[in-house]
């Protein structure tokens, strides 16, 4: 396990080199994004999400999110950008908002049992988004056991994961320390499935239709 702080410019150097080669590798990171810190792999590596998974005690029932650095790769992964996800994107992108959409058939990834379906973010992060424009698309999830709070420093996620990661990219504590806010754009009108860094009030600014689960 090595370690790195990102807050020295000779170690945020090193640290991203490392990080890149164990994604390539096939090996897992933590690194900090501006919502908690996550716990990421190559989205394109099965065996790699499926450790993933294994290392945070979640099952395939929950699908890992993927985050990217730069809004054109979205292009590349779904199959069309509405001018509603559109909207949410230009609005919040980078930043606090993962979105659900639907992928792209042909890619080749294993994210869990995603029904064609991927949760997408770009988060608001220099060394987050340094390392994505270096890897690409990465399978990220919270770096914590799952059910356990989530990270919101380093010294949280190594507590919780250890040697589960190979590099550990540390950012200073997560500003926010709250999860990202996550839309359903799969359907006519999107639908909030979780609430968190965008409040209801900031979507609907966008999207004055948009909608809370009938159950909430």
């Amino acid at each position: 396990m090595q370690r790195f702080d990102c807050s020295d410019e000779a170690e945020r150097a090193a640290g991203l080199d490392a990080a890149v080669a164990a994604v390539g590798r096939g090996e897992l990171v933590v690194l900090p994004t501006d919502t908690l810190y996550g716990l990421g792999a190559d989205a394109f590596d099965s065996a790699a999400v499926a450790t993933l998974l294994a290392a945070k005690g979640r099952g395939r029932d929950m699908p890992v999110p993927v985050l990217i650095g730069a809004w054109r790769t979205l292009d590349g992964l779904i199959d069309r950008v509405t001018p509603q996800v559109r909207d949410l994107i230009q609005a919040f992108w980078p930043g606090g908002l993962t979105v659900v959409v639907r992928h792209v058939p042909s890619l080749r990834w294993d994210l869990g049992d995603a029904r064609g379906t991927v949760a997408i973010r770009m988060p608001l992060h220099p060394v987050a988004i340094e390392l994505l424009g270096r890897t690409g698309p990465m399978a990220v999830s919270s770096a914590n056991i799952s059910g356990q709070p989530p990270a919101a420093t380093a010294d949280n996620a190594v507590a919780q994961l250890g040697g589960a990661a190979e590099v550990y990219l540390d950012g200073g504590r997560c500003v926010a320390a709250t999860p990202s806010t996550i839309v359903d754009c799969t359907g006519d009108v999107p639908v909030v499935l979780r609430a968190g860094a965008i409040s209801l009030d900031a979507l609907r600014e966008v999207l004055p239709l948009i909608r809370e689960p009938a159950s909430s």
